[in-house]
């Protein structure tokens, strides 16, 4: 496998350094793999875009959602990023391991999120019609599973990008299922 080497801040374009200089501000650094999406001249500003787009989905859910998805793809870098992030939005470490494995027993529409989630991106985007049902009887609108694909949609390019470059993970590791 290649090695891509992660750019710092003097070595992508200047607008990629503003785009540095604003996750320095408020993220305290740029992690890893923000800094890969770089190495192209366009693709940070357009992922961060994308990424931070409004959603009718909250903190939780989008955190649900990035968890299945680097589960199922197996992402080592997000897992690792979004079991902290899943943590600073009050999920337990027992609860991240459930969401992961495709599940929230404790809360019946994250569950629906959670199980729905899994089987769209096993299936690659075949929803059963059964699952989509059971996610809008669990309380979920049809506005919200639009905005779920987008999250999908979202966390399959970082575990694409993580997949293809195996840039060095800056998180601590997930913990293994």
């Amino acid at each position: 496998m290649p090695t891509f080497t992660v750019p710092t801040r003097d070595q992508v374009s200047p607008a990629n350094q503003a785009h540095f200089d604003m996750l320095q501000k408020s993220l305290g650094r740029v992690p890893n793999l923000y800094a890969t999406l770089a190495l192209s001249e366009h693709a940070l500003g357009s992922y961060l875009a994308f990424q931070n787009a409004r959603s009718s989905l909250g903190a939780q859910a989008r955190e649900v959602v990035n968890l299945v998805v680097s589960q199922v793809n197996d992402c080592a870098y997000c897992l690792a990023a979004h079991t902290a992030i899943g943590g600073m939005v009050g999920f337990t470490p027992p609860q991240i391991l459930e969401i992961r494995r495709g599940g929230a027993s404790w809360d019946a529409k994250l569950h629906a999120l959670a199980v729905l989630v899994k089987h769209i991106a096993v299936a690659r985007g075949h929803a059963d019609p059964a699952l989509v049902d059971a996610f809008l009887a669990a309380g979920w609108t049809q506005a919200q599973l639009v905005d779920a694909i987008v999250v999908i949609g979202d966390k399959t390019v970082t575990n694409y990008l993580h997949g293809t470059t195996q840039v060095p993970v800056d998180f601590p590791p997930a913990p293994a299922l």
